[in-house]
């Protein structure tokens, strides 16, 4: 390949420049989310507008563009790292000098005190006072959406900035095939004979036996301790801030240890992903991850088709058993049951795998009709309420076990929320691959032994970044195109062995 320009290295060097300052980003993200106190939050807003607004300018500066135009005529070849990412990088400048940097602060200060306020409204179950905050996060999103361009459906650009390549049509229309078959699985769930339910196993779970338990398991699983750590928040996330610094969070419920249980491994999947990016690519598409359906393709395949299976319980009983007392009379397969327990719920966090979908479809339907304006936002804990009881059969008691039970619309995410379910599906499909292309891996599993599997995911999804998009991706680790039908014979197989 003939040698690119000197403006390459200068991409490089620009890219690293942005990653280190969102990774300063990311970490007052973190710390306000774990750590800052109740009256500062007006201040972090400043300094995460700040900080904002410094990379929006360095990432639009008029030197980036003449740089990518530069590389571009050299024309690389097409398949190589070096057209990836300056395909990416194009992507990401176009998209990005759509929007002025005023705008760009403008919405991080927006986002970190609606989020403040989300927190005391979720607590209060008050809606009243999170909605004008919810007004001002939609009309930024409205104008960025009609400032970066779209074909009639704003939402389409939103969903662009986490799903690239997807539009709003598309994943209607995967939802619309996946809402029947997941209603009629759930449904069969609901009628099993002595029903299985976590309320079976209540007893007391020390938050320290479970911190204990959780720093055995990290490790075991393949995350590197010495480069992460778990805190606690409100709503558990992980964020990677970059080479040898993941952080993770979790919260427990000391009278159900599978509240915490799950979200660590559900958040350990994230940091395997941050952990196994090629380091020395920190500030190129390569050093970032594919998507966020990708992302969350790691994170659910570590907690469902990992953490709720048969080899998991069987290989982790002792360890349960000896950790919680509480416990005793109980074995691995009540565990295990329970753990799969099809049960309708109110909150998406901890919805079971087989009704999550729906809180997904409920959540995609109401923030599209709220970015066209179709719905207003005095009029969401109704249509919330009206369309959970259609899709999961409760009648919500209150708002924040209803619409203010996320954070996403407080951080101005919309767009985020089909994500999930694009990851649920991904993750299955990835789980059959692996079980195709490792011998013995159900062995390996039932000996806590995940490193065969963690290699695997290394060398299909973590290795390549950004280089391919994610259908592309997925094509090329799984053989075939994303489709539904793995996650739903999963699913299905689930349901008849619980009816066993």
């Amino acid at each position: 390949m003939p040698a690119l320009p000197e403006a390459y290295q200068k991409l490089r060097a620009r890219g690293r420049e942005l990653a280190l300052l969102g990774a300063t980003g990311g970490l007052l993200g973190w710390d306000q989310e774990t750590l800052l106190p109740p009256k500062s939050h007006g201040f972090r807003a400043e300094q995460s507008a700040q900080i904002a607004g410094i990379a929006h300018r360095l990432a639009t500066a008029p030197e980036v563009g003449s740089w990518l135009s530069a590389c571009e005529a050299a024309q690389p070849p097409a398949d190589s790292p070096e057209a990836a990412c300056l395909a990416r990088w194009r992507h990401d400048y176009n998209r990005a000098t759509k929007i002025p940097t005023d705008l760009v602060e403008e919405n991080e200060r927006a986002s970190g005190l609606a989020r403040s306020v989300w927190v005391e409204a979720r607590k209060r179950s008050d809606f009243a006072s999170f909605a004008p905050h919810l007004e001002k996060l939609l009309s930024l999103a409205r104008r960025m959406a009609d400032l970066w361009g779209h074909s009639g459906q704003p939402y389409d650009a939103l969903l662009e900035g986490y799903e690239p390549g997807w539009k709003t049509k598309e994943v209607a229309a995967l939802f619309e095939k996946l809402q029947p078959r997941l209603v009629t699985i759930s449904e069969k769930a609901f009628t099993i004979p002595a029903h299985p339910s976590r309320k079976n196993l209540s007893g007391h779970y020390p938050r320290h036996d479970q911190e204990k338990f959780l720093q055995t398991l990290l490790p075991k699983i393949g995350f590197d301790t010495a480069a992460g750590r778990l805190d606690t928040s409100t709503h558990p996330f992980c964020s990677g801030l970059g080479p040898y610094d993941t952080r993770m969070t979790t919260r427990y419920d000391e009278t159900d240890f599978m509240v915490s249980l799950y979200g660590v491994l559900h958040e350990t999947g994230h940091g395997l992903y941050d952990q196994g990016l090629p380091e020395a690519e920190l500030g190129t598409p390569l050093g970032q991850a594919a998507s966020l359906g990708i992302h969350e393709s790691q994170s659910r395949l570590w907690e469902n088709r990992v953490g709720r299976s048969h080899s998991f319980w069987k290989a982790w009983w002792p360890d349960f058993a000896r950790t919680f007392p509480d416990l005793t009379g109980h074995n691995w397969e009540h565990c295990w049951r329970a753990a799969n327990a099809v049960e309708r719920s109110f909150i998406r966090v901890e919805a079971d795998e087989v009704t999550y979908d729906l809180h997904i479809l409920l959540r995609f339907q109401l923030e599209t009709l709220l970015i066209s304006g179709d719905l207003k936002v005095r009029d969401l804990p109704a249509a919330w309420n009206e369309l959970f009881q259609k899709l999961l059969g409760l009648k919500v008691p209150d708002d924040s076990k209803g619409c203010l039970q996320d954070i996403h619309w407080s951080l101005g995410g919309f767009g985020y929320f089909p994500t999930y379910t694009l990851g649920n599906l991904t993750g299955s499909q990835l789980w059959q691959a692996a079980h195709r292309d490792l011998p013995d891996f159900e062995a390996f599993l039932v000996c806590r032994d995940y490193r065969p599997l963690l290699a695997w995911l290394r060398q299909k999804i973590h290795a390549h970044g950004r280089r391919y998009l994610a259908g592309d991706l997925i094509q090329r680790a799984t053989g075939k195109p994303l489709d539904p039908e793995a996650h739903l014979s999963i699913l299905e197989q689930k349901v008849k062995d619980l009816s066993g």
